[in-house]
């Protein structure tokens, strides 16, 4: 069965393909010449891998369609007739290359299609969904480099790095990154599994014609002369060029799985650097890809032993197109072994000197190649950004001068791989490396040290099958280096900016400056819901919009907005904002912002409106972060007047000395939770926040017990309706802490003196009661119980 006619037993799949070929009027074309064209292009004995090379291709591919649609004039089917020769006519009027290239590219997309639809079931039917699908260096260049430079396999003379961390640049047609919150056509890996077994199981049929070649071959030369010599050899070569046609579709049908199986792995990758902000990750999921890996070195182990044994059948002197494969035969069994090197669990993205971390990498190729019977020790160095792109993009050979690239001193940086026979895992892992020294780049402009990226960069050397060294290598995800923890904040922009938006093959570390709100909403929210075990809803996702917004109104969010520029009218960053709200919530609030008793992310002039539209009235109450204070939490309520009181911010340094669910339960005049749920109802205050108040410890024997209790100040006498926003106080261990206005800070240090006086004053004495109870309206004191 032709590819054309699995692909028309899908309607869907026909639909599709139909619009393509349309585009250049060549569906006609493909219908008519089906198994023609898939033979033709299928089996060319040269994949073009240059603009000259295409051309000559194309031309002789014209030529030669031309000539097939001649003969299929002498047809006695009279309508067959007139639409040949609409057809030559229109082939007449397209250039060789266009109509070429774009018949070509339809037959990947069909093969792509009868891969996900489970339908290409035999090895006869195969095309590489990407003919440059080497290296960003090959693509830089326009062809291929030389084979040992594209896959780090090299002798001990020509050490050259290993590709598998960037393997390509150019992205699969109509598949968008991840990072744009476009996912490709999911590929379940056991279907995968399963063709790659079946293709196996087929490919044995060709074995034994080899085998039977080979026989013949061997009598043929040990034989004396015949009649049927002449006969005898034809047949050979018709033999041979049939075996090689099959061996070039199975590469063809291989390479097609190995992108799959590559693409799957990157999406993991992908998943890898979104679960550093924070995301599910499954992790599991690398055994079924590393299951794949292992089942196509088994698969291209194959086809090279087979294309080895053709070329020992020497029935020419001089076969160029049989050499050409098996260079990228044996080219893509080395780009595998290479690719199959990954970090499996990635170092701390922020990363503080002279503290321990850990990290591990994987060879995903299990124990196929049989390295774990001499398994290598795997080296790690720290590289900047710089030094990383100088050796991605310009192809930097990976030997013993790796150390002088180092940009610091990492203690404990080398590991022996180990395999565990129970799970097949073959890794490394690095339990106690610790970052001594590093080195930086000189800042250009606003450039800080927290904008700096660096990555762990591991590298191994080992030798396959006693023949070949292999020298592979492979770079964490980007890590920002800190030396104090107020650098921290900074630091987690540059790496959650980096997690949610770069793409996993580029340049290190390239990443856009610009993304739209939906796309950092996401980044957003996934990173304070993993935080804080509770997601932002829509309501809080549009306040924060506004956060971020300018003067000029935009749906796309810039680097210098999200932590570079100060907020309007503040002295802090989106960032600093943000991140400070998120530590609070997760050290402080944690249990009550996952029940829902925290509002958060709402401005003052809604929390005054929702609050005065309660129909609970006097003493309904919401919590809501502060806008001008970093890290700040604070209440708005309605008091005793029907007016909206806000009390000043409280912040981590509050909570230290006395916790939010029991502040809240030392004002009564918070009576009412307003519902961070639109469509609830307010909840009794105790019911809302019951669970979260502390259990008072009652006092040893022979000791009176001393509390911390909250107030708000009474400046008007109304019992918490106070004018202007009250400021927050706290004094020393068993004393009341009260929001007292910002216009008698001045005055306080007076309060503190008579304080003092009437602890150590007799109690009796009316003076000290008069002073005692002027306190009690204006100032903390101590009471006692």
């Amino acid at each position: 069965m032709s590819l054309w006619k699995r692909i028309s037993s899908h309607a869907d799949c026909e639909q599709r393909m139909a619009a393509h070929y349309d585009e250049k009027g060549l569906f006609d074309l493909r219908i008519c010449l089906a198994p023609w064209i898939e033979d033709r292009i299928m089996s060319e004995q040269i994949t073009p891998n240059s603009t000259d090379q295409l051309e000559r291709v194309a031309l002789k591919f014209h030529e030669d369609l031309q000539q097939k649609l001649l003969s299929t004039r002498t047809a006695s089917d009279q309508a067959l007739k007139y639409r040949v020769v609409e057809l030559c006519a229109l082939i007449q009027r397209t250039s060789a290359v266009e109509l070429y290239t774009h018949l070509r590219t339809g037959l990947q997309k069909e093969l792509q299609l009868a891969t996900e639809k489970s339908v290409a079931s035999t090895a006869g039917q195969s095309m590489p969904l990407n003919s440059y699908n080497m290296n960003a260096a090959a693509m830089a260049t326009g062809g291929y480099m030389d084979t040992n430079e594209i896959l780090g396999v090299t002798n001990s003379c020509n050490p050259v790095q290993n590709m598998s961390v960037m393997p390509c640049t150019v992205q699969n047609p109509g598949i968008a990154s991840p990072a744009l919150g476009m996912a490709a056509p999911k590929v379940e890996l056991y279907d995968v599994q399963h063709q790659i077994m079946q293709t196996l199981n087929e490919f044995g049929a060709c074995g034994n014609a080899l085998k039977l070649l080979v026989q013949n071959y061997s009598y043929m030369l040990n034989s004396t002369a015949s009649p049927n010599a002449e006969a005898a050899f034809k047949c050979l070569i018709e033999e041979k060029a049939a075996i090689v046609i099959t061996v070039r579709r199975s590469f063809m049908y291989y390479e097609s799985l190995y992108e799959m199986v590559f693409h799957e792995l990157k999406n993991w990758r992908r998943q890898q650097a979104l679960a550093g902000n924070g995301a599910p990750f499954n992790e599991g999921a690398l055994d079924d890809i590393q299951r794949c890996f292992e089942m196509l070195e088994t698969f291209i182990a194959h086809l090279l032993a087979a294309i080895k044994e053709i070329m020992r059948v020497r029935l020419v002197s001089d076969e160029p197109e049989l050499t050409h494969l098996h260079e990228q035969i044996q080219l893509s069994q080395k780009n595998l072994v290479c690719s199959a090197f990954i970090v499996d669990k990635q170092p701390p993205q922020v990363m503080k000197t002279n503290t321990r971390f850990a990290a591990s990498v994987r060879w995903l190729i299990g124990s196929t190649l049989g390295i774990h019977n001499n398994p290598p020790t795997v080296e790690c160095i720290i590289m900047s950004e710089n030094q990383a792109h100088r050796f991605v993009t310009r192809g930097a050979q990976l030997d013993n001068s790796l150390a002088g690239q180092s940009s610091g001193e990492i203690q404990n940086c080398s590991s022996t791989m180990e395999y565990q026979q129970s799970n097949h895992v073959f890794s490394a892992s690095f339990r106690n490396m610790q970052l001594k020294k590093i080195k930086r780049a000189e800042k250009k402009g606003t450039e800080s040290v927290m904008d700096e990226k660096f990555a762990l960069f591991f590298y191994a050397t080992t030798t396959v099958n006693d023949s070949h060294q292999v020298r592979v290598w492979t770079l964490s995800l980007p890590v920002v280096v800190i030396v104090h923890g107020n650098q921290e904040p900074q630091s987690w922009a540059t790496i959650t900016w980096d997690n949610a938006f770069a793409e996993i093959v580029r340049d290190p570390f390239m990443i856009t400056d610009r993304v739209s709100w939906a796309q950092l909403s996401v980044a957003l929210n996934t990173k304070f819901a993993s935080s804080t075990q509770r997601s932002l809803t829509i309501d809080n996702l549009d306040f924060i919009y506004e956060k971020l917004q300018r003067e000029e109104r935009s749906e796309y969010i810039t680097w210098n907005q999200f932590c570079k520029e100060p907020m309007p009218d503040r002295s802090f960053t989106f960032w600093e904002w943000f991140f400070a709200i998120m530590k609070l919530t997760k050290d402080h609030m944690l249990n009550m912002w996952k029940a829902g008793c925290i509002m958060g992310f709402i401005n003052k002039a809604k929390a005054q409106d929702d609050l005065l539209r309660s129909p609970s009235g006097i003493g309904t109450f919401l919590l809501r972060f502060s806008d001008s204070e970093l890290g700040g939490v604070t209440i708005a309520y309605v008091n005793d007047t029907g007016m909206v009181t806000m009390l000043a911010p409280w912040t981590a340094r509050d909570f230290q000395v006395l916790n939010l669910a029991d502040r809240i339960r030392d004002l009564d005049v918070l009576r009412w939770l307003y519902p961070s749920d639109r469509n609830a109802l307010c909840v009794e205050r105790d019911t809302a926040f019951g669970e979260f108040f502390s259990k008072r410890q009652e006092p040893s024997p022979g000791y009176k017990k001393t509390t911390l209790h909250v107030q708000v100040c009474n400046s008007n006498g109304d019992n918490g309706s106070i004018s202007g926003t009250p400021r927050h106080v706290s004094t020393h261990d068993g004393m009341q802490m009260g929001n007292i206005e910002e216009s008698d800070s001045d005055d306080y240090s007076l309060s503190g003196e008579l304080e003092r006086f009437v602890q150590v004053a007799n109690p009796n004495d009316p003076a000290v009661r008069a002073i005692s109870d002027t306190l009690m309206m204006c100032s903390p004191i101590l009471t006692s119980s």
